[in-house]
């Protein structure tokens, strides 16, 4: 063997190793717990919902599971427990369509919880690609099958993780590691689970919520530049469809499982906006409000609340930073109406929440707040 072909055999024996040494120390340390809760060093998570709740789902203890998008990711699962009783895992995704819930949800329901919480509004069921062709949900993560298992082994990013979470556990290093561990450099940077994605101690409620950013929002979304935002992915036919092959058949499969569905409660400039500058829009989301509401008032393991005509809240601007997304102390309110039962949708009066709904559309008078 000459002496270029012992270098190579050299190198690649290095790299050989290199690599099987980061999938060893993946599969140890496990950033994720997808094959078990932290022993070797504290638990760590990561606010990016997609990847996290692929481990949450394997290591954590739940009997209730909580569904939804930007509109609930900042609940905390202490809230949730203490409010409605059980033990909850919360795997909210922003931006997430019913294609990923529903896939993920399927997931978390192996582990036979006794309880769904979903947060629901017509948006979800846009119209989304099947879940292997979607870029940011690492699906066969969650199959735990051969291909996600070598993906998350093999990953140097993944093994660069990993050695920081064993640095963090080491006492002498913990003072450096803890100033520098940070969403900006590492994945993992949270060390309880109630904190993710959940808003921090020194977070500021008035300054990111108030009527002012509400009302600049709705001025924004109803400027003839811009308000083709309104109709966006509204396409009924489309909404039925994915309504019709992603939730009703979860719903169907599970029927020892009790799903507690709600429409969120938007702010009124919402639908006022609808109202004023895509009518047609808001034709979409009432007639998809109806056949959604007879639905699902249909199951026996459904129950199903309508909180968009909770006008205590959606006409109070302060609750909102923009024309949808309400504060954290509207997420406790939330909470009060589940537990308490209000605004249910009930089988022999479907669209009742949905008439005081529009009756306060067609009311509301935008004078002082438009331009």
């Amino acid at each position: 063997m000459n002496a270029a072909r012992v270098k190579l055999f050299r190198l690649l024996c290095a790299s050989a190793a290199i690599i099987m040494s980061a999938a060893a120390l993946n599969f140890i340390v496990d950033p994720l717990q997808l094959f078990r809760p932290a022993r070797l060093t504290p638990a760590a998570y990561s606010p990016d919902s997609r990847m996290q709740n692929a481990g949450l789902i394997r290591s954590q203890q739940y009997d209730t599971v909580f569904m939804g998008t930007s509109l609930a990711i900042h609940f905390r699962q202490s809230d949730i427990d203490r409010v409605l009783g059980g033990r909850s895992l919360k795997l909210t995704m922003t931006g997430s369509n019913s294609v990923e819930q529903c896939f993920v949800l399927a997931q978390a329901l192996q582990r036979h919880p006794k309880r769904v919480i979903w947060q629901m509004d017509d948006w979800i069921f846009r119209e989304a690609s099947d879940i292997d062709s979607d870029i940011y949900l690492p699906a066969n993560l969650y199959r735990k099958n051969i291909r996600g298992i070598a993906e998350y082994l093999f990953s140097g990013s993944m093994a660069r993780e990993s050695l920081w979470l064993l640095a963090r556990s080491i006492q002498p290093l913990q003072p450096v590691t803890s100033r520098l561990t940070s969403e900006l450099l590492f994945r993992f940077s949270l060390s309880d689970v109630d904190d993710i994605n959940a808003p921090g101690p020194d977070f500021d409620v008035a300054a990111n919520y108030n009527a002012k950013q509400a009302i600049a929002a709705f001025r924004r979304i109803t400027d003839p530049a811009h308000s083709a935002y309104l109709a966006q992915d509204y396409d009924y036919d489309a909404m039925i469809s994915h309504f019709e092959l992603d939730a009703i058949p979860l719903i169907e499969k599970f029927p020892e499982v009790q799903f507690d569905i709600y429409f969120t409660p938007y702010s009124i400039l919402q639908f006022v906006a609808m109202r004023d500058a895509s009518p047609a829009t808001l034709k979409i989301v009432y007639d998809f409000s109806v056949y959604a509401a007879r639905r699902l008032t249909e199951f026996a393991n459904v129950r199903l609340f309508d909180f968009r005509a909770a006008q205590e809240v959606t006409h109070d601007l302060n609750n909102y930073s923009d024309v949808i997304h309400h504060s954290p102390a509207v997420d406790l309110r939330i909470l009060r109406w589940l537990a308490a039962g209000d605004y249910r949708v009930t089988r022999d009066a479907p669209v009742a929440q949905l008439d005081r709904l529009k009756a306060q559309v067609e009311a509301y008078s935008t004078e002082g707040i438009e331009r």
